[in-house]
């Protein structure tokens, strides 16, 4: 006998998916949202633990980043030690399964509707650590974002949630990830929808709030309440120095265009042997090891010092241009390494730089360096990834200075013209797609078909019925008042018919003792003038070709189905058991145009 909560568990959960089939399904996403953030704050946790704690103790020095204090064999066998044994690993998985960071959580969003791989999980987790503990130009954002998307989406599977709503998860665990890495649940939310998701809804805002506020606590809880960064009070001094942030954004925006430029030049060798292109990536990340050890890891001891003022201007510039020349040309040649971090590293000591050139030029009106690196690390992420939203509001809440608004957002969108006006750069991550042959879909109808799963719209008034049937059993079946027949063959549904059509030949055939109809040869007529046998393909009906989708796929998928096949409707199943699948109701190409210009209007 089951247990009490056994039961009630089997009557809610398919009213849970049923609800979430639909667009405006708020207070379960919510509930989403929180088991997301929770289970993304948990991983993230795991993810940097296994990043700091082999880093603190065995790097010379204090705290997780001192690859500077390492001795110059050291440094620069590490990275190339790292380098292979990465290439070893992935050169044994196929190119499909070496995928991991953003731009493989984007693929896998639309392509394959968010679904992602355990495999891809582990495989991002390893390669996310084993960059950053060797000395790799890395941030451990990106592959964050990978583990938060593929754990979210991995919940939704298990729950076999409708694949609109798995969509929602994964955006998140992407904003929980940001959230949990830098303490910053804003832009965890924006980023998410600007730079994954590429949409805004009203719905999905809720839950992927929830998500991103949720991790925070979990990372507070473990890492304080502070920020990334620790960020004095900055103040603009004056707005005369506006025409030099405007010139700061000119550089910034050159910069990131050539970094993207870069990458999509070196992205161009992917069909290189893995093995050999992180080889030479090891090779070319040697010299910069030794000479601007600066460059390896995460570099977020460089930023804080950047922002302290502790460093020189030709320290600053060389560092900066280090930076983006190394991980440009890394991640060009397949290095599984996170971008966002070095792309703050690379806009701090750019924006650094500046800001000391402007401090020799008017030293009594310029305002703090760490006033110009903070500008300067919104405005090299915005550009960069062409989000100039997520930027400004990753760099309010690593400030908490609401003083940087005006200068942050007149550097951050100036600098995105520049990179995508000026230069013609896309986002990093769409151009990285392209470089891979594929594209994102992300116009107004795609989306809102995605936004819905085909449970939400189908018709679920049908009957499955065999093909032949005698007078009786047809009068048993309409007696139901399905709306639709779905007609059985031997090999599954293969015809789908209006019931109506069924009562009519059957008032026609009383009527008619002559109905053609019928089977002819073994057909015989009773007394009322009613065949024996009713052949449900012969008959006179509106019949429609048939075919399978699943009752998880979205609204876009069902589409899809439609134009790749011939099929006139399709039936909506779900797999109860290895060898059964229940039919749940049937979908009209029709219904689907519907919906759209409803929800249009």
């Amino acid at each position: 006998m089951k247990a009490p909560w056994h039961k009630i568990t089997e009557n809610l959960i398919p009213v849970f998916r049923r609800r979430l089939s639909g667009v405006d399904a708020l207070p379960q996403l919510a509930v989403l949202g929180l088991l997301s953030g929770l289970v993304t704050g948990c991983v993230i946790l795991l993810f940097r633990l296994a990043i700091e704690w082999p880093l603190d103790h065995f790097l010379p020095g204090t705290g997780s980043e001192s690859f500077e204090e390492l001795d110059l064999v050291t440094r620069g066998i590490l990275p190339l030690a790292g380098a292979v044994a990465l290439g070893l690993l992935l050169h044994r998985l196929s190119a499909q399964d070496r995928k991991v960071g953003v731009v493989h959580v984007m693929e896998r969003l639309n392509y394959h509707q968010g679904y992602i791989s355990v495999r891809s999980a582990l495989l991002q987790f390893v390669t996310g650590v084993s960059t950053v503990i060797t000395g790799q130009s890395a941030g451990r954002e990106g592959p964050a974002v990978h583990l938060g998307a593929a754990f979210s989406s991995l919940m939704g599977q298990w729950m076999r949630l409708p694949n609109n709503s798995i969509r929602t998860l994964v955006a998140c665990g992407c904003a929980a990830a940001i959230s949990a890495s830098f303490n910053t649940p804003i832009s965890g939310v924006i980023f998410a929808m600007e730079v994954v998701m590429m949409e805004y809804t009203i719905a999905g805002f809720t839950p992927i709030i929830l998500a991103s506020v949720t991790a925070a606590v979990i990372s507070q809880a473990a890492y304080g309440s502070e920020p990334a960064f620790s960020v004095p009070p900055l103040v603009m001094n004056s707005l005369l120095e506006i025409p030099w942030i405007i010139a700061i954004a000119l550089i910034i925006g050159i910069a990131a265009a050539a970094f993207i430029h870069l990458v999509e030049t070196f992205g161009k060798h992917h069909h290189r042997p893995v093995i050999l292109r992180l080889t030479l990536a090891g090779l070319l990340m040697v010299p910069f090891a030794i000479l601007i050890p600066e460059v390896m890891g995460i570099g977020y001891d460089t930023v804080q010092l950047t922002i302290d003022h502790q460093m020189s201007f030709w320290l600053l510039l060389g560092v900066g241009v280090a930076k983006l020349l190394i991980t440009s040309v890394t991640i060009g040649l397949g290095m599984p390494s996170g971008v966002i971090g070095p792309t703050l590293f690379m806009g701090a000591t750019l924006g650094g730089a500046m800001g000391l050139i402007g401090a020799q030029i008017v030293p009594d009106m310029a305002s703090s360096i760490g006033f110009y690196a903070m500008l300067g690390m919104g405005a090299m992420m915005g550009a960069v990834l062409q989000a100039p939203l997520a930027a400004l509001m990753a760099l309010m809440e690593l400030t908490r200075n609401p003083n940087i608004i005006l200068p942050g957002m007149l550097i951050i969108t100036t600098s995105s013209l520049i990179t995508s006006e000026a230069f013609g750069k896309r986002s990093l991550f769409l151009t990285m797609l392209k470089s891979q042959g594929l594209s994102y879909q992300n116009s107004p109808i795609i989306q809102a078909l995605r936004r819905v799963s085909v449970g939400a719209i189908m018709e679920r008034n049908i009957l499955r019925t065999e093909r032949f049937l005698t007078a009786e059993e047809a009068r048993k079946v309409l007696k139901s008042e399905p709306k639709w027949l779905i007609i059985e063959g031997s090999s599954g549904p293969t015809a789908l018919m209006p019931a109506v059509d069924l009562a009519r030949y059957m008032e026609d055939s009383h009527e008619s003792p002559d109905d053609t109809g019928a089977e002819t040869g073994d057909a015989k007529t009773d007394s009322s003038s009613e065949p024996e046998k009713i052949d449900l393909i012969n008959i006179p009906a509106n019949r429609r070709d048939i075919g399978p989708v699943q009752y998880q796929a979205t609204l876009e998928e069902a589409l899809n189905v439609f134009d790749q096949t011939s099929v006139e409707a399709l039936y909506v199943q779900r797999h109860v058991a290895p060898t059964i699948q229940r039919i749940y109701g049937v979908l009209l190409k029709s219904d689907i145009e519907s919906y759209y210009q409803y929800r249009r209007s």
